[in-house]
């Protein structure tokens, strides 16, 4: 993922924005995210993806769809791999190179919001780039907050249990990730603690948020894409229409933090937040990755086509 964001910050990327289709009445929507990457290791694919917000409820992951990667010579399909499963990792993997940069060193108690497939793969995420103490886990349903800590505490080596409300969750945690389905902020200002990093994951549309006006405004703000931020991020765009942050506020892009173009945390007080909308170069060069090494560990099933 870091090397996503470096190609995109190095303008190596084609990055279209996203198509989404909301028909009337329906359950879900589809998303079409096609990318490509130029140079030696070229890549050319798509991500076609729907979510259906009420899947949780059935132990089915919100994100379904496929991501196809094609020859960048031929245009030939190469693979059909589970976006599924790319989308639950690729974003984990951001959120961490984004904390990474982002997080004090220091940063040992961990809040999560949401008890979901993304709630689980940044949990083991956040544990690699920082030494975890202690992790509190608040979810809509309080069932599920306690299921998830069942499910993963034989892999953790830090105290990990699920609390009732995310104002419990979020008291002293020095890193946050948001990773719900909600359409109005389950984040509010006067809950975090100064010198906390936030990882915004769950909301990709202008209508919901997860972060209230407030936090986004006393944030230092970074994001996977600009374009993407400023015209689908509901986290911005209602923060922006209440006159809290303007574009200017977003400070810069994830791959100018990691080529050193923009300055990112200064002092361990600041509040800092990545905006993450996932982007279908992060899907696309996952995939490229994992065809890789498929092809060399001989796994996968090949197909006439």
């Amino acid at each position: 993922m870091s090397d996503a964001f470096v190609s995109l910050a190095e303008g190596k990327v084609f990055q279209p924005l996203r198509t989404i289709v909301r028909p009337p009445g329906a359950r879900g929507l589809l998303g079409l995210m096609p990318s490509y990457k130029d140079g030696a290791d070229a890549a050319f694919g798509i991500k076609v993806i729907t979510v259906f917000p009420e899947n949780p409820q059935q132990g089915k992951d919100a994100h379904q769809g496929a991501v196809l990667l094609f020859s960048p010579e031929t245009g030939e399909l190469l693979a059909l791999m589970n976006a599924s499963a790319i989308t639950a990792q690729r974003t984990a993997a951001a959120s961490a190179v984004a904390t990474n940069l982002l997080a004090r060193e220091d940063a040992s108690e961990l809040a999560i919001i949401g008890a979901g497939v993304q709630a689980r793969t940044h949990l083991r995420a956040m544990a690699c780039v920082r030494s975890l103490k202690r992790v509190r886990v608040a979810a809509r349903s309080a069932t599920s907050a306690r299921r998830m800590v069942k499910e993963m505490k034989a892999e953790c080596n830090f105290e990990l249990e699920a609390v009732e409300s995310v104002k419990e969750a979020a008291a002293g945690a020095h890193i946050i990730v948001t990773a719900t389905n909600s359409q109005v902020p389950v984040i509010q200002r006067e809950w975090i603690s100064a010198g906390a990093h936030i990882n915004a994951i769950g909301t990709h549309s202008p209508a919901s948020r997860e972060i209230d006006g407030a936090t986004m405004a006393a944030a230092k703000i970074f994001v996977d894409r600009r374009e993407s931020a400023i015209n689908e991020s509901g986290d911005f765009i209602l923060a922006q229409q209440e006159g809290l942050i303007t574009s200017d506020d977003i400070i810069g892009e994830i791959g100018d933090l990691i080529t050193g173009a923009v300055t990112g945390r200064t002092d361990s007080n600041e509040i800092t937040l990545f905006k993450s909308l996932g982007l279908a170069i992060e899907d696309v060069i996952c995939a490229g990755y994992l065809l890789k090494a498929a092809q060399e560990q001989r796994v996968g099933t090949s197909v006439e086509f």
